[in-house]
């Protein structure tokens, strides 16, 4: 935002020397290179100045302001979720009053978790459930250098040909 701003107040110095849009535009895209504001926009700007414009801030808008990110809804959707991990985006969305694409944004980013079989899961493994996994991977592989038969008595695949 800055930089926008360094770069209307050379905008509005070039038009009080008398340069011309074009040199003002060739001026300000040599001294700021790639981060350089658009054609359309120096001349907006130029043109503002020309008018006896002398803000160089933008006019304010009337937006809402964005309230969808809060501590206090994140906390709201969290608890939701740790309820019935079961619950839909769009229910979120409803019950706390938000869009579903920001429900959905906090759950993936701020709560960092992800959707499996129709239910939200941390992406993370909780220290409990590493520790599982360290266990059961250490008792097959006890069982295969005990029985070098045991692999051949596993059964793999997955639930789709089922």
């Amino acid at each position: 935002m800055m930089e926008r701003l360094e770069q209307r107040y050379c905008i509005k110095f070039y038009q009080k020397l008398g340069d011309s849009q074009v040199e003002t535009i060739r001026n300000i895209q040599t001294a700021f290179s790639d981060d350089a504001m658009g054609i359309t926009q120096i001349k907006e700007w130029y043109n503002r100045f020309k008018d006896v414009c002398t803000m160089v801030e933008s006019e304010p808008r009337s937006s809402r302001p964005s309230a969808c990110r809060s501590d206090r809804v994140i906390a709201k959707v969290n608890a939701m979720v740790m309820r019935d991990r079961r619950v839909t985006i769009r229910k979120i969305a409803e019950e706390v009053g938000i869009s579903t694409f920001s429900a959905h944004s906090i759950i993936t980013e701020d709560l960092a978790m992800k959707k499996v079989a129709a239910k939200f899961v941390p992406k993370l493994l909780t220290v409990e459930q590493k520790e599982l996994r360290v266990e059961v991977s250490q008792d097959m592989l006890d069982s295969t250098n005990s029985d070098p038969d045991f692999m051949n008595t596993i059964n793999t695949g997955d639930e789709s040909w089922v």
